[in-house]
């Protein structure tokens, strides 16, 4: 099995289509599909089911898809290593991340690496933490700050810890709890109507397991995926919403308040990385920089 067929049949996955795949890794269609049919051969199954519009896997090729990333992955991490010992940091820095996430500044921290290091190139994708836990496990990422949740710290995964802070209420200061005092329960929630964010987002999957521990139900109405649009819904009274406290400087015009019940569930940042002997060079330098940059 040849690392260059791992590649085109990676490419042929993402793509979901021989021509773009093609196009992307600049070689004949004739050639990847010639290479994706070895592949098939070597091993002894189909990987794609192919039509005249696109492809896609089979359980075989879903199957390998997994283990060829992480393959590839691995490789790229060798070559770096061997820059790294030879002085020079080059490559790749794929890098994950949750919006307006506590404890670090994404943008300034990524500004100064760049800086240090003019040759590696550096990809940012946001998502929501159990999506970017599953591409560092994958190999897809270097490593990703997101929020910590159950199920890290595995043998494909350790967290560090950045930072924690409560959860805070944010409500319209006409809605009737502005006017309830500095502090509320979960329990006198139950009935209201919220803003959140997508079930997958840090922020929501702290609050959604502060809530089910309380045994308190409650109805999100209004599904977002980013910070501003929340704090809009929220600043037009259309609900309220438990969000981080940091979130509450984002918009002076609402009313926060402490929520008394969450003061042992906190929300908590944490950098995931995948165990230290598969941590890329590009991704131990950035975490230098971090520490550096936090003392």
């Amino acid at each position: 099995m040849e690392l260059r067929h791992l590649q085109h049949f990676v490419a042929v996955a993402e793509d979901q289509h021989f021509t773009r795949a093609a196009e992307r890794l600049l070689v004949s269609q004739s050639g990847l599909s010639a290479s994706i049919r070895a592949l098939e051969r070597e091993l002894q199954t189909p990987l794609f089911v192919r039509t005249t519009r696109r492809v896609t896997l089979t359980p075989a090729g879903r199957a390998l898809l997994g283990e060829a990333e992480r393959i590839l992955a691995q490789v790229r991490s060798a070559h770096e290593a061997v820059a790294a010992v030879q002085g020079v940091l080059r490559g790749m820095l794929a890098l994950g991340s949750e919006q307006c996430i506590a404890g670090v500044h994404v943008a300034g921290l990524l500004a100064a690496f760049r800086g240090r290091h003019p040759d590696v190139e550096i990809c940012l994708r946001q998502a929501g933490s159990g999506a970017l836990a599953e591409e560092v496990a994958a190999g897809r990422l270097d490593l990703a700050f997101t929020v910590r949740t159950a199920g890290e710290d595995t043998d494909q995964l350790r967290a560090v810890p950045l930072t924690s802070e409560p959860m805070t209420l944010l409500c319209h200061p006409s809605h009737r709890l502005a006017q309830a005092g500095s502090a509320v329960t979960l329990g006198e929630l139950g009935g209201e109507v919220f803003v959140d964010f997508h079930p997958d987002w840090g922020p929501r999957r702290t609050t959604d397991a502060a809530f089910a521990d309380a045994g308190v139900r409650r109805k999100v109405a209004l599904e977002v995926n980013d910070v501003h649009s929340l704090l809009d819904m929220v600043d037009e009274n259309l609900g309220i919403a438990v969000v981080p406290r940091h979130f509450r400087h984002k918009r002076e015009s609402l009313t926060a308040l402490s929520v008394k019940d969450t003061d042992e569930i906190v929300y908590e940042t944490v950098a995931l990385l995948p165990p230290a002997q598969a941590t890329s060079p590009a991704a131990r330098a950035l975490m230098a920089l971090l520490e550096t940059e936090s003392g």
